[in-house]
């Protein structure tokens, strides 16, 4: 299959995705998300400075860093299957510290920190759609950062294994994390 047929098929699934063969897909509970256009370059650069901060001071540590496009492939049951899993998402950058949730198509399982950048097209489902993902797969921490308010929700994993209510890091603060208590991201450096 060149491309997906939503009117085909009510419910996608990562074998279906591995045979799209143009564009960027996202798919979240087996519904198919189009990742087109590119993001805008505000957003390229943060990612991009972003990533560099975090890939340095991972470098010498057993966590691993990836920026999109990387798969991350959340499954809903012990069935990790091609044709099991209903979600594979793209986050702009992802943090796995387990090894065994990395495989060649990428990361199988919740990653330890998952990092977005909000984009006029897109934020709707990252404030919504994948908070909630990532806070049903188990992802500790998750940061969205908003390019143009130059701001930073964070959310992490509280009581009852859901988020607590989002802190609000703006481009005065350092950024900080309980995960990694020895990361420092200075958002005036980010939000240059």
């Amino acid at each position: 299959m060149a491309l997906p047929q939503p009117d085909a098929q009510t419910t996608f699934t990562y074998a279906d995705y591995l045979s799209w063969d143009e564009g960027r897909w996202e798919l979240i509970n087996g519904e198919v998300w189009d990742m087109t256009p590119a993001p805008a370059r505000l957003h390229q650069k943060i990612a991009g400075d972003l990533f560099a901060l975090l890939h340095a001071f991972f470098s010498n540590k057993d966590c691993e860093i990836y920026i999109a496009p990387f798969d991350v492939r959340l499954p809903d049951t012990d069935n990790a299957e091609d044709d099991a899993i209903v979600t594979v998402v793209q986050p702009d950058i992802s943090v796995i510290c387990d090894p065994d949730k990395l495989d060649d198509r990428g990361c199988i399982g919740a990653p330890d920190l998952v990092v977005e950048i909000l984009s006029p097209s897109t934020a709707a489902k990252d404030l919504k759609v994948k908070r909630a993902l990532y806070e049903k797969h188990g992802v500790p921490e998750y940061w969205l950062f908003h390019p143009t308010d130059k701001v930073v929700f964070v959310y992490r994993r509280g009581e009852h294994d859901q988020y607590d209510k989002a802190l609000i890091f703006d481009r005065e603060n350092i950024l900080t994390t309980p995960l990694f208590p020895e990361l420092e991201v200075r958002l005036s450096d980010i939000f240059s």
